[in-house]
């Protein structure tokens, strides 16, 4: 039987731990799967098996968000948007079975919020393409979704949500703030 040097095992556990980071197994964010951006979505994070999150995302997309797995997509752009053809995507969305979950704001509120908590927290939307013009909203109300609902800290939330695309100032304070507020 061959002889192993005494630092065999521990430079075997670190090459089987780098393994299991590298392929997704440290938790949070699923790193790789940007490659399965639809054509045309903008700003593609796939964070899990029951979430992804990007920016604009044209109504051509839909039946490839439904071949990726999804079951729901939720809108945070409004309709004076650019490009943000709403109807068009509602029934791209519909035709290819899923559900068009639509919350249309700029500027965030706590209606909004809630109903936003309300909808990714319920499991028949489960998994669910969230999007917005940038994905800048998608991260502020991911902020908040894991805070509130995943009971992650906010410092860790807030790297996740700044990853996404939460750049805004003004989107930031609202997210923690509203945290905050609710604790």
């Amino acid at each position: 039987m061959p002889r192993h040097s005494p630092t065999a095992r521990p430079n075997l556990i670190a090459g089987l731990a780098a393994i299991a980071l590298a392929l997704g197994a440290g938790g949070g964010v699923t790193h790789g799967a940007q490659d399965e951006a639809p054509d045309g979505v903008v700003n593609y994070t796939r964070i899990d098996a029951t979430v992804a999150c990007a920016g604009a995302t044209p109504a051509a997309a839909m039946p490839a968000l439904k071949r990726l797995g999804f079951s729901s997509v939720i809108n945070f752009r409004t309709a004076a948007e650019e490009g943000a053809n709403i109807e068009a995507s509602r029934m791209a969305a519909t035709q290819a079975g899923l559900t068009y979950i639509h919350i249309p704001f700029r500027a965030p509120n706590p209606e909004v919020t809630e109903a936003f908590l309300e909808a990714i927290a319920d499991t028949a939307n489960q998994p669910a393409f969230i999007h917005c013009g940038s994905a800048n909203r998608v991260g502020a109300m991911w902020y908040i979704k894991r805070v509130k609902l995943d009971g992650w800290d906010t410092a860790r939330a807030m790297s996740e949500a700044e990853m996404i695309g939460l750049r805004s100032e003004r989107l930031k304070a609202f997210a923690v703030g509203y945290v905050s507020e609710t604790r």
